[in-house]
């Protein structure tokens, strides 16, 4: 019989493979199913950690068109651009990721509360958006000028707060600076790779102290778990969204948080 615990860890990892990439906050998701749950990981890592096996679901799909960007830059101004718009877009939430860390995992992690109020305020602010009558100006994701990828980044740092999202702040932030839905969830997708990477990286180094063999068996199949489902997610979303917009996921973001809040409020 399988391990409760690997069980536990194959559950979150399937949820944050299939929720990394739509606007409805995987973490805010993994948090409070780990909550009801009862799954405690040491330091918040496995929540953070796992994200790097959705990371690499990207990288598969999109292995061709940044292998494209990246062996062109030297002579396509237009990829060198591209490059540097995804970078600017990272630079805020290295500076705030890394001054924010030990109160985005001490207090932010552990306050469900909070996360469920999130995961409501943030689907009506996706309703809101996605019932405006905005005229796009950047059709593909690498037309999104300088300036403007650099507001994106600042914005993704809201999802510092679990239950924001990362994606949903980037996709809202993109929709409301004049970029298309499908653009949108594309430069979501590229900002992800170094952004998630990144907290990934550091976290792991943050607790390397406290991880011990069951962590890192729990981590593992968290991981491969996210790798699998956030491939199927990132080859269907962008034509989803495209044909229907993100209303879905705003209703989905609002049952949720209700159904948590009130489960909270209940004292589960």
């Amino acid at each position: 019989m399988a391990d409760p615990t690997t069980v536990t860890a194959a559950f979150l990892g399937l949820l944050e493979g299939l929720t990394e990439f739509i606007p409805v906050s995987s973490t805010g998701h993994i948090l409070l199913a780990g909550h009801f749950l009862g799954f405690e990981s040491k330091g918040k890592t496995f929540e953070v950690v796992i994200q790097l096996g959705a990371v690499l679901a990207v990288l598969s799909v999109y292995a061709a068109k940044l292998w494209a960007v990246f062996s062109t830059a030297h002579r396509d101004p237009q990829a060198l651009r591209f490059i540097v718009a995804v970078a600017l877009a990272f630079f805020p939430a290295v500076v705030i990721g890394v001054l924010a860390h030990d109160f985005i995992k001490t207090v932010l992690f552990e306050t469900p509360m909070l996360i469920a109020v999130m995961l409501i305020l943030g689907g009506i602010v996706l309703l809101l958006v996605d019932r405006m009558a905005l005229t796009p100006r950047y059709a593909e994701a690498q037309d999104v000028p300088l300036g403007v990828a650099l507001k994106i980044g600042f914005i993704q740092c809201l999802a510092m707060i679990p239950g924001v999202s990362r994606s949903g702040s980037t996709i809202v932030g993109a929709l409301l600076l004049g970029v298309s839905k499908r653009g949108a969830a594309e430069f979501s997708f590229f900002l992800s790779m170094p952004t998630m990477a990144g907290a990934f990286a550091y976290d792991l180094w943050k607790n390397r102290d406290v991880l011990d063999a069951g962590a890192l068996t729990e981590i593992a199949v968290g991981f491969v778990v996210a790798f699998v489902a956030a491939v199927f997610v990132v080859r269907v979303l962008l034509d989803y969204v495209s044909r229907h917009g993100y209303r879905l996921f705003g209703w989905w973001r609002i049952i949720v948080g209700v159904i948590a809040l009130v489960a909270l409020l209940l004292g589960f």
